[in-house]
């Protein structure tokens, strides 16, 4: 990469956590976009130094737009979109419709996901099989993980405000310290 990087934002999508990068040559007119190390859109000698660059993130091929606007003189700002919304109010709603934990397994960092609206499940970026089943106390969501068995369960906090939570069992033990 170039020394015209201008910015850098990572993305949590449910398959995976992406870097993305933004090069932006004012002399030479170049837009270049990385996620992850690898180019993904490269335009040279563009004329208009501002505008938008638009591209797609993940495996789900989640919309991007990097805005390019002038400030003033030759100074630029660099805000990134995601699905047509603010990086921060994408990461706002994401923390509301999504669950994360990061945990260890046999010694292996993991990444799970939970997609509330859905229910669907991600394990390092690969969508799992899952299996739902309601119970007394609220639903349990089960998959397996290398020979582990796992099971999310959405309980009710008894709390208006806080709705309801999401557990995640792995062989029977609750995981803790999971972030949103």
């Amino acid at each position: 990469m170039a020394g015209d990087v201008v910015g850098i934002w990572e993305v949590a999508l449910s398959d995976g956590v992406y870097r993305i990068e933004f090069e932006h040559g004012t002399t030479t007119g170049k837009r270049v976009v990385w996620i992850n190390g690898q180019e993904v859109l490269r335009r040279d000698w563009m004329f208009k130094l501002v505008g938008k660059e638009t591209f797609t993130v993940g495996g789900m091929e989640t919309k991007a737009t990097v805005n390019i606007e002038a400030i003033s003189g030759f100074t630029y700002e660099y805000t990134l979109e995601i699905d047509g919304k603010s990086l921060q109010k994408f990461i706002d709603n994401r923390s509301k419709v999504t669950k994360t934990w990061v945990l260890q397994v046999d010694g292996v960092d993991c990444r799970i996901v939970l997609e509330k609206d859905t229910m669907d499940v991600w394990f390092n970026g690969q969508k799992m099989e899952t299996e739902g089943e309601f119970v007394d106390d609220g639903t349990e969501t089960h998959f397996t993980v290398a020979d582990h068995e796992c099971c999310i369960k959405a309980l009710s906090s008894g709390k208006k405000r806080a709705g309801i939570v999401h557990y995640l069992m792995v062989d029977g033990e609750a995981v803790p310290g999971w972030t949103d």
